[in-house]
């Protein structure tokens, strides 16, 4: 019975330090993705105040976004077991805030702009806090989406890369449609696997979630800019 005993007591304070360690890296991840958030802003600062993006060109720019995103991601992942994976993830955002201001100056070349970039900072926002608030509630393992959400992203990325050539607007919208679907359904898969320990590396976990948050705000953005858009 002693024995028995021992054992049940071993086995919830085994479980008590596991949903602390669990605890512990979402917490992490959170403040890092709330870090993040700056040097984005402070890149797309720069970009739209210099125009960088728009010099390049679409072809050359398109280079600089996958050998840049690609590289670094990488680079990321590489050092994500020292403190250099969060310099080198705050080298990626502000890398990323640099690729959005593209997109950033032709919106706010509207009257309305502004307005347009804080509605869907808003949106976004909403759809953070819905999906980390469905992460904590849902039972069920959801594992099994990461393969189908790989294959969505891979379709969009080849669609949008051949978009970039085609500029066809229609597309445009069906491709921010779909991504904002499949960006949101990663958002709970990425947050739930950080709340079920199947993640546990906050830099990592980070760098997941800001691409989510990224890509369903950019493609919120673009959507705004085509249906909500005024001209002087």
């Amino acid at each position: 019975m002693e024995d028995r005993l021992q054992t049940q007591y071993a086995g919830y304070a085994g479980g008590g330090a596991l949903a602390s360690q669990r605890n512990k890296v979402l917490r992490n991840t959170y403040w890092l993705l709330a870090l993040s958030l700056v040097p984005t802003v402070l890149g797309a600062w720069i970009g739209v105040s210099t125009g960088i993006m728009a010099a390049m060109g679409t072809g050359m720019s398109l280079v600089v976004f996958l050998v840049g995103a690609f590289g670094l991601m990488f680079a990321v992942e590489k050092t994500k077991h020292s403190s250099t994976g969060v310099v080198m993830l705050l080298a990626f955002t502000f890398f990323m805030g640099l690729m959005l201001s593209r997109l950033l100056a032709t919106i706010l070349g509207f009257s309305n702009g502004a307005q347009l970039i804080m509605t869907a900072f808003g949106g976004t926002a909403v759809v953070f806090f819905g999906m980390a608030s469905l992460a904590t509630v849902v039972k069920r393992d959801l594992s099994g989406m990461g393969k189908f959400l790989f294959v969505g992203v891979l379709l969009l990325l080849v669609a949008g890369i051949v978009n970039v050539f085609l500029q066809s607007s229609a597309l445009m919208m069906t491709l921010s449609v779909v991504a904002i679907a499949i960006f949101s359904a990663f958002m709970l898969y990425d947050i739930k696997r950080v709340i079920d320990g199947g993640e546990t590396n906050y830099i990592s976990a980070t760098l997941a979630i800001y691409l989510d948050i990224y890509n369903v705000f950019q493609s919120l953005l673009a959507l705004l800019g085509i249906f909500g858009g005024e001209r002087d």
